[in-house]
């Protein structure tokens, strides 16, 4: 937990790190032509250079080495404010350079930490204002020369572009991350198919596709033969082992559009569009055959084999589960007659390693 939480504020580290660093560069710009007619001495020259070229890569150092580096990037963001309000106030609040220097920061903060950071990020700007006047006395210039105009267009203008550019990234990688966690909602953890729920929706939707359009549609219901035995024969790591194998079979023998999923504990399902029932039986028989061929080498007696139960999609069906009560039906007499065999309603058991003619 620990560790994650390090990994989220390296990241706002270095999230941070561009725009600082621009902004900070191009700041100084309006700074230097603020300063400029103030005629201030050397060692206000040396703070104001070292604060709009140096430290951003400091800061972004401290950030990097601190045991909580999103607790050191706030604080570092406080210093930027407190630094943007000792400039503005030695400026003698210049109106322009000013009112764009304040002006960034705040948004800078209002980005990074929201309402929070923005009311410390104020308070900080008001407490660099009071060290610079009792630094250099108060005073007030209220009228921006040209070159002071001049000075902070880069300001206004690639600051914002630096900080939208980075929003835009963030708002990119939220993307990203909602549809990894829209697919995780969705996918059984430890086969990587569909879950019981996810399942169930596409099984409503695909039912009401068949009843409108009055096209084919198979359920096959899979169930594991013995896996109880199995898990405390072998164990639940052998067992998981085993869904694990059942799964990825599933994934290289289904057609592109067929839809699987883990239904619970050892049993799937697989809804196959466009497909007769002998067609899903023939594919069906393939992954049994396929499932019945794995073997552990660290467990050579180990056996493994399905009962599979189809049904095709009929206009009878009032809804979905008469649908599935159809397979659920067909598994259990495949069950019922010795197992390891595919059978549909209506049809016939298809015992062990029958060839289906293509």
């Amino acid at each position: 937990m620990t560790d994650n939480k390090r990994g989220k504020g390296l990241s706002f580290v270095r999230r941070i790190y561009a725009p600082r660093t621009i902004g900070m560069g191009i700041g100084l710009l309006g700074v230097y032509a603020g300063m400029l007619p103030l005629d201030p001495p050397p060692w206000v020259w040396a703070v104001m250079f070292f604060n709009g070229l140096l430290w951003p890569h400091l800061a972004y150092q401290i950030g990097l080495r601190s045991p909580t580096p999103y607790q050191a990037e706030q604080r570092n963001q406080l210093i930027d404010s407190m630094t943007g309000g000792f400039w503005t106030a030695s400026m003698h609040f210049n109106p322009l350079p000013s009112i764009t220097i304040l002006s960034m920061m705040t948004m800078n903060n209002v980005a990074a930490g929201g309402q929070r950071l923005f009311v410390r990020g104020l308070l900080a700007q008001i407490a660099g204002m009071l060290l610079s006047m009792a630094i250099f006395g108060p005073g007030l210039q209220l009228v921006s020369s040209n070159l002071q105009v001049y000075a902070c267009l880069p300001m206004l203008t690639l600051y914002p572009l630096a900080l939208g550019w980075v929003c835009y990234r963030l708002a990119i990688q939220l993307s990203e991350h909602k549809r990894s966690l829209s697919a995780l909602s969705r996918t059984d953890s430890l086969t990587g198919l569909l879950n019981h729920g996810s399942w169930k929706d596409l099984l409503q939707l695909k039912f009401q596709t068949c009843q409108q359009q009055l096209s084919s549609a198979v359920i096959a219901i899979i169930d594991i033969d013995h896996f109880k035995t199995i898990n405390d024969t072998y164990g639940h790591v052998v067992g998981d082992a085993v869904l694990r194998h059942l799964s990825a079979e599933l994934k290289i023998g289904l057609r592109e559009d067929d839809l699987a999923g883990r239904y619970g504990g050892d049993e799937f399902c697989v809804i196959l569009p466009d497909a007769s029932l002998e067609q899903a039986a023939r594919i069906m028989e393939r992954l049994r055959e396929r499932v019945a061929s794995y073997r552990d080498p660290a467990l050579p007696e180990l056996r493994i084999s399905l009962s599979i139960g189809l049904a095709i999609c009929r206009t009878d069906f009032d809804d979905p589960v008469a649908w599935l009560n159809e397979a659920d039906k067909a598994l259990y007499t495949a069950k019922n007659s010795g197992r390891d065999r595919v059978n549909f309603v209506g049809g016939e058991n298809v015992p062990p390693r029958v060839a289906y003619p293509e």
